[in-house]
């Protein structure tokens, strides 16, 4: 069973109108900072323009991805393309190293090799509008990753939160070097370079970390945190045995969960799927949205009983068991159970089928000694009845009267009679204390139905259902 995601379209349309705009702004930015180092000779002001060009390329690479990554799922890309957004951020990780690792070298031949920069107001100026621009744009792109769950948005604010300290330390360094040469202190005139380094080695640091994060996604790498607290809240789940296997990926902002659960045996297909539902749901707890995938496998529960595992049997070779008792004779267990065949199977058939079903109850349950099966035969045909007997009050009052001597039985009603062939077949509903015991119900009803056939002998076959008090009640 499945739960499948999609992107909200209004998601989309807000992602990339803000990569949109970063990529305009990284543009403008990366021209200003560019001219500003070229007429000041400040490798500072050179490298923070360098580092907006990565930033441009960056925000180009995003606004790609955005619009890539919300296409839906086809034949080539089964789950979906969130993962072009992970493999942007790897790539944008990769431009940054590059440039930091140029910057560095650009700064030591600076130190082995000064140059005389030209000192003015305009690179400064640029530089604080950097700042400022950065804090913007950084503030707008994390509020809309964490709203969207974009990994290239969220890498895009980082980014550009790194470059306005990287600003600052550019501003540093022209404000140290303009004092070198205002009041000639030689060792300031290193200030420009040792700036550009301090940026680069700020850069490198958010590399790392980008990167692992980049590269954790594209490996399907998942917190061991959130696979455990999947893990807890499906657990909690009624009816869950255990949780044989979890596998969780990521794909943009997209989780896909994939779980095999052990359930008891004994559970019917719609009793599973309920509970598959249930499971499903307590992924979401940890992981709202998931695409969820569960498996499950039949299981012995640990407090299975021998009757359970008995029907459990029964249920694998698809037939009825009923009037199932156990028995201990001289500390061995016996078995006795009726069990309902095709009344159209040849006899020859039908002893094999039961003899292989008890040598299977055996190797299940080695505490039973011996079985004893009494075959019985299921109809194979609709039955049409071809007289309905609309009220015949001799059986009417048979029944009724019988119910009188019985302790515990409250009434009879619904009583209704028919005919099929040569036989008569009667049912009815019978009420009963609300407290009785399902073994007590029991023995009730077959006294009911032993005792009525004693004086209906002509009844073929007699249904009783029981009903509470209460229920009559309402």
């Amino acid at each position: 069973m499945t739960s499948a995601v999609s992107i909200p379209p209004d998601f989309s349309a807000e992602k990339r109108r803000v990569s949109l705009h970063s990529m305009l702004v990284a543009a403008a930015m990366t021209l200003l900072k560019l001219v500003a180092g070229i007429m000041s000779g400040s490798l500072g002001v050179l490298s923070d323009a360098a580092h907006s060009g990565l930033d441009l390329l960056g925000a180009a690479l995003t606004f790609f991805s955005v619009r890539v990554s919300d296409k839906p799922a086809d034949e080539d890309h089964t789950y979906g393309h969130a993962k072009f957004e992970n493999l942007s951020a790897f790539g944008e990780v990769l431009l940054m190293a590059v440039s930091s690792g140029w910057i560095i070298w650009e700064a030591i031949q600076r130190i082995l090799h000064p140059v005389e920069l030209h000192h003015s107001i305009w690179p400064v100026l640029v530089v604080i509008t950097s700042i400022g621009v950065d804090f913007w744009r950084s503030r707008r792109l994390r509020a809309v990753a964490e709203h969207t769950g974009s990994a290239a948005l969220a890498t895009d604010a980082y980014h550009f939160a790194s470059d306005i300290w990287s600003s600052v330390a550019v501003l540093l360094g022209l404000g140290a070097s303009w004092l070198g040469a205002q009041f000639g202190i030689a060792g300031l005139r290193f200030a420009d370079p040792i700036a550009a380094v301090v940026v680069s080695l700020m850069i490198l640091r958010l590399t790392v970390r980008l990167g692992h994060e980049a590269v954790g996604v594209l490996l399907d790498e998942i917190p061991a945190e959130t696979r455990r607290q999947i893990i807890r809240e499906v657990e909690r789940v009624p009816g869950v045995l255990a949780v044989e296997q979890t596998r969780v990926r990521r794909a943009g902002a997209a989780y896909f969960a994939d779980l095999t659960l052990a359930l008891p045996r004994r559970y019917t297909f719609e009793h599973t799927g309920e509970l598959v539902n249930a499971a499903t749901a307590a992924v979401h707890r940890a992981l709202p949205k998931a695409d969820v995938v569960i498996h499950t496998v039949p299981r012995q529960a640990r407090a299975e009983s021998i009757f359970d595992r008995v029907r459990a049997v029964a249920a694998r070779n698809n037939v009825s068991v009923h009037e199932l008792s156990v028995q201990s004779q001289h500390g061995r267990l016996r078995v006795e159970q009726h069990l309902e065949l095709d009344e159209k199977m040849p006899l020859l058939a039908a002893h094999d089928f039961v003899t292989a079903m008890e040598a299977e109850i055996l190797r299940e349950t080695p505490e039973i000694d011996s079985i004893l099966t009494h075959i019985e035969s299921e109809p194979a045909t609709i039955e049409q009845p071809e007289q309905m007997v609309e009220f015949d009050r001799r059986i009417e009052y048979a029944l009724r009267s019988t119910a009188r001597l019985i302790k515990d039985i409250v009434d009879v009603h619904e009583i209704a009679v028919g005919r099929t062939g040569e036989h008569i077949y009667l049912s009815c509903h019978c009420t009963l204390p609300d407290d009785l015991t399902m073994q007590r119900v029991h023995e009730v009803i077959t006294a009911l139905e032993d005792r009525f056939k004693l004086e209906c002998p002509e009844v073929y076959r007699v249904t009783i259902h029981p009903e509470p008090v209460t229920d009559n009640l309402r």
